[in-house]
């Protein structure tokens, strides 16, 4: 039998390789005669990049950046195509990881991190730029990124904002006459795995704010901000950005830098040949950190599933936690915390997937092939 091992990350436990590889361990220890194939996944945030890189043949580069708070950080980020594509990690520069829980401030929280790893790669020759903005600790838009490129950000006395959020509240106008002329000419492409608008009830605030530190008071004030900031983008650059697709920074990438918003699952898919692999698999397994309401939505999981059963194959699904009760489009999901308790789910990842994965293959979760 054929078995193709195509998970996403298991946010701040597992990176993808090595839940792929955890997932396989168990599988193995079940059957150890099938044939089985790691396609590690990401659908922009954490892993999407390494697997990127390593599906192209590709090299790292590195340079010394603002991270989300300020201190500096030093991140790295993927030269493909003999160093005329730069693959960025917004998580690397500006990443929810990167702060401590009890830090965590949406309303200073800075994206110049990841703006800055734009500026390197363009000083360096590169064409095109894909940068997959999962995975951050921030909720300005992508105003960090445009201060980085060269655009200013001006108050009513003409003083640059500080870094954030709620300093946007304060936004009087646009300066684009620094703007980076290597901007010009460049494909941009912004790889995101959700379809949130930038502000209102499903808008970057409301939906991600609370997991970046963001109180329930601080919601009504870092939305407002960002939809002034939109205000102001529409007025002064002619570009509308409001109910644009894909988060925060989704926005502040397509008004400074002109960005194509792409999904990130196919992109990644397409560089590995993840479709090419699955044919002649009976199964291929996937997962993430937790299968809720919003895998629909274009995360790796769902992505995989289509492709799965496109090219014939069974789907089994595994997840850190499984909420919701409703997970259509696979044959069997494995709820991680449901049979080991959080805590060791936590803690015990790998060892987690591999018992996991044996019992169930052992059980007759294969359906008696």
């Amino acid at each position: 039998m054929r078995v193709v091992f195509a998970p996403d990350s298991f946010k701040g436990t597992l990176d993808a390789a090595d839940a792929a590889a955890a997932m396989a361990a168990g599988w193995r220890n079940a059957r150890p005669e099938d044939s089985l194939d790691l396609a590690p996944m990401a659908d922009g945030g954490e892993g999407t990049v390494r697997a990127m890189v390593e599906a192209a043949g590709g090299t790292w580069a590195e340079a010394d950046v603002t991270g989300p708070l300020g201190a500096a950080v030093r991140a790295r980020y993927g030269l493909l195509d003999g160093g005329r594509t730069a693959v960025i990690e917004m998580a690397e520069a500006s990443g929810l990881v990167l702060v401590p829980e009890s830090e965590r401030d949406p309303r200073a929280a800075t994206t110049r991190g990841t703006g800055e790893l734009m500026r390197d790669a363009l000083a360096r020759g590169c064409r095109r730029l894909i940068i997959g903005i999962g995975g951050s600790a921030t909720n300005d838009g992508g105003a960090g990124v445009a201060q980085a490129l060269g655009y200013r950000l001006l108050d009513a006395a003409g003083q640059e904002l500080a870094p954030g959020c709620a300093p946007l509240a304060r936004l009087d106008r646009i300066d684009a006459s620094g703007a980076l002329p290597t901007l010009c000419g460049c494909v941009v492409s912004a790889a995101c795995d959700v379809d949130n608008p930038l502000c209102g009830p499903r808008g970057a605030s409301a939906v991600y704010g609370p997991q970046k530190g963001a109180t329930p008071e601080m919601v009504p004030m870092l939305d407002a901000a960002l939809a002034h900031f939109a205000t102001i983008i529409e007025r002064d650059l002619g570009i509308h950005v409001l109910d644009l697709p894909g988060g925060g920074i989704a926005a502040g990438l397509a008004a400074f830098a002109g960005a194509e918003l792409v999904p990130g699952a196919p992109l990644v898919a397409g560089a590995i040949r993840l479709t090419e692999r699955m044919q002649g698999a009976e199964w291929v397994v996937t997962g993430e950190g937790r299968l809720d309401h919003q895998t629909a939505s274009g995360k790796t999981p769902a992505i995989v599933a289509r492709l799965a059963r496109a090219a014939g194959a069974r789907v089994l699904a595994i997840a850190g936690s499984a909420t919701d009760g409703r997970h259509e489009g696979y044959d069997a999901v494995i709820s991680l915390s449901d049979e080991h308790g959080a805590a060791r789910a936590m803690a015990e990842p790998a060892a987690c997937l591999q018992e996991s994965l044996a019992a169930w293959v052992v059980s007759g979760g294969l359906g008696g092939s």
